[in-house]
């Protein structure tokens, strides 16, 4: 009993500290994914110029694009943690309908996706056609969540903070 008063406790305090800022907490997850999502698209952009793509667009040095790479990438996991808290702990894995069982579904690979990336940053020993494509996957799969959930929020339910 006293763990599922420990659980409401947390969910309200959680919706509290939302609402202090955005109309609603399910808000507050919409825009926290678009910021995730726009960081990620920052990391694309980054990364296809550290591999010699985007050279004549991106036009900063090497080492001030690897920080960049790395602090949006950072920010971006910051950024989906109240976003997964959200939906894991209030909303739970639902199937309801195929938007929403596809957002749970992809919600459950998404960070395992994410350390699969970390594994590959860090360990030199892959070939060089892996990060780029555990990277894409990252995205792909970050896209997917925002389109089945941040998208659908602003286009069907409210445009706001």
């Amino acid at each position: 009993m006293s763990s599922i008063l420990a659980g409401a406790d947390v969910a309200g305090s959680y919706r509290d500290a939302m609402e202090s800022v955005f109309s609603s907490a399910v808000a507050g997850k919409a825009w926290l994914a678009t910021g995730a999502i726009v960081l990620a698209i920052v990391q694309v952009l980054t990364a296809a110029r550290m591999w010699g793509k985007l050279s004549g667009f991106i036009r900063l040095p090497t080492p001030t694009v690897q920080r960049i790479h790395r602090w949006s990438g950072r920010l971006a996991l910051l950024l989906t943690l109240p976003v997964v808290f959200h939906c894991t702990t209030i909303l739970g894995f639902q199937t309801g309908d195929a938007r929403v069982a596809v957002h749970s579904i992809m919600g459950s690979f998404l960070y395992g996706i994410f350390a699969a990336k970390m594994v590959v940053v860090r360990d030199h020993s892959f070939p060089g056609w892996v990060l780029p494509v555990a990277g894409g996957a990252l995205f792909a799969g970050l896209a997917t969540l925002w389109l089945t959930s941040s998208f659908w929020y602003f286009t069907e339910v409210r445009f706001g903070f």
